[in-house]
């Protein structure tokens, strides 16, 4: 072998070594964990290009600076047609793994919990609270949500269904709500479909108001259809409600935490002490129990009910009944406290 030969035959070889050593180096870059110890939200903003994915990584100390980065993505054109959005990234995810969810493009998803028996104002606190949401509402007034979701006012409380709602970075808070409307109002139409025959309601908004007063006066799954049929009875026989939520729901931001004779006795359209029949519209969102209570309540003669003390509450027939019922109750509270 010529000396000019050797010589050839050797630069072939560092190449090809220098290729193969290139090669496992991208390769082992590729399996590195990210430099993370705990969950990161990464956003990457519309229009970013290698450059600048690269950079905001170096940056956040996400992926340290290497020149094994770009060679990766020529090397794997797939893992470069990365997405614009908001990702979580896990304690223990590879660079790799990293661009594979960055090109898929499924973004990182937060939860927005809205609880049975809460009001609207309530629910939109939350949306406040939680992260990433974009706030397009201007106010609490239920009267901006109503002109939002193209809505009537008085359809507004009670009519969102409440639940635990995902939602991607920068999902508008009328969006959410939107979804928890949509909800809500296939439910009520089934349910009004199969309500129980002879219900004294005039339309369905009289019975999500009813499973909104079953929902803020028990907890308790096996009580929700007697509470309803207590108030149902009372409609039927022309009684008052006389229900204490809907009497706190008309006080607004006046309630303070406890309920007084003179509230009981202040006019309000939700004071059902006062007012005959139903009161204008739900006082809070219903969760799915107490809407299938309102719709199918059992029947019963029950009239009045008071709590037990336990947790609970005792269903009388008959005022003296009752009365006996609220002197245990008493009893219990005062044992309870210690008196």
């Amino acid at each position: 072998m010529t000396a000019k030969r050797k010589v050839f035959t050797g630069i072939v070889v560092l190449i090809v070594a220098g290729i193969a050593f290139s090669y496992w180096q991208i390769k082992q870059f590729a399996a590195v964990p990210l430099s993370i110890e705990k969950e990161t939200i990464f956003t990457l903003p519309a229009g970013s290009g290698r450059v600048v994915l690269e950079a905001e990584l170096n940056r956040q100390k996400i992926v340290p600076k290497t020149i094994w980065f770009g060679w990766l993505l020529k090397l794997e054109p797939e893992l470069a047609k990365f997405k614009a959005g908001t990702y979580r990234f896990n304690q223990g995810m590879t660079v790799r793994q990293m661009l594979e969810l960055l090109a898929s493009g499924k973004e990182a998803q937060f939860p927005v919990r809205f609880v049975e028996g809460t009001k609207m104002q309530e629910w939109l606190t939350e949306l406040r609270a939680s992260p990433y949401i974009k706030h397009t509402l201007t106010d609490d007034k239920l009267a901006t949500v109503a002109t939002a979701l193209k809505l009537q006012e008085q359809d507004v409380e009670g009519w969102f269904y409440p639940d635990t709602y995902s939602y991607t970075a920068n999902t508008p808070d009328v969006a959410i709500l939107k979804r928890a409307h949509e909800r809500m109002t296939k439910l009520v139409d089934t349910l009004w479909q199969n309500k129980m025959e002879g219900l004294p309601y005039q339309n369905k908004n009289d019975m999500v108001t009813m499973a909104s007063i079953v929902e803020k006066e028990t907890a308790l799954s096996d009580e929700r259809s007697k509470v309803a049929s207590v108030f149902i009875n009372r409609l039927r026989l022309g009684m008052r409600l006389q229900t204490d939520p809907t009497v706190i729901y008309g006080m607004g931001d006046s309630y303070n935490g406890t309920l007084t004779r003179k509230d009981l006795e202040t006019p309000t359209p939700y004071n059902t002490y006062l007012i005959a029949g139903m009161p204008p519209g739900p006082i809070a969102m219903p969760g799915k129990a107490s809407l299938e209570a309102a719709a199918q309540p059992v029947k019963t003669d029950f009239l009045y009910f008071v709590a037990d003390g336990k947790g609970g509450h005792t269903f009388t027939t008959n005022l003296a009944s009752h009365n006996k019922a609220v002197q245990a109750w008493r009893l219990a509270l005062k044992e309870k406290n210690g008196q």
